[in-house]
């Protein structure tokens, strides 16, 4: 009996986990933002909440972004409302259709407001995007705590440890009436 009672309390012991240390990389913010902004390929696989005055959805968030090609895809409860998004050279594409000059329009149609795609690469990653002036303040782990581009204020609430740096893992987009929260529960990055 007093074998059986160590046993079972070394096996509690065995599964009890240790709290691990804040991850906090090495780099510093202008060489991680030169990294990130450069990044090649990434995936992020989470759940994103939209607020357009009155009206609210929430959708599955799957982004894959792969040099210059990004591939969207949003879906509703039970794959309700689901559309694909693809970002190419050619331009941008809506459920497999070819690019053309009218997604945009059919896409704030459907979303209730203009998707800011070509920034949203960067936002994701918890970066400004370059090519456009930014007003941006820092939290004490060195990373994004605010970035306001181009008309939309992005507010960094939460970073998740992936591959030795911290990345977002909670962020409030806003802008005139449209609210997005973008969760991210798994990131992919590729080196």
């Amino acid at each position: 009996m007093r074998r059986l009672a160590w046993l079972s309390c070394l096996m509690l012991a065995a599964c009890a986990s240790t709290p691990r240390a804040p991850v906090t990389p090495a780099a510093g913010w202008e060489e991680r933002i030169r990294a990130l902004q450069s990044l090649p390929g990434w995936q992020l696989d989470g759940r994103a909440a939209v607020a357009v005055g009155t009206q609210g959805w929430q959708a599955s968030l799957n982004w894959r972004e792969q040099g210059e090609t990004a591939e969207v895809h949003l879906s509703g409860p039970l794959g309700v409302g689901a559309l694909m998004l693809k970002r190419t050279a050619e331009g941008v594409s809506l459920n497999g259709a070819p690019p053309s000059a009218d997604v945009v329009v059919q896409l704030e149609s459907r979303l209730g407001f203009q998707l800011p795609l070509d920034h949203l690469r960067f936002w994701l990653l918890g970066v400004p995007d370059p090519g456009v002036a930014v007003d941006l303040s820092r939290n004490d782990q060195d990373r994004a705590a605010h970035v306001a581009q181009d008309g939309w204020s992005i507010d960094y609430e939460r970073y998740l440890p992936v591959n030795g740096d911290l990345l977002p893992a909670r962020l409030v987009l806003s802008r005139e009436g449209v609210r997005v929260r973008i969760a991210v529960d798994h990131w992919a990055l590729t080196p």
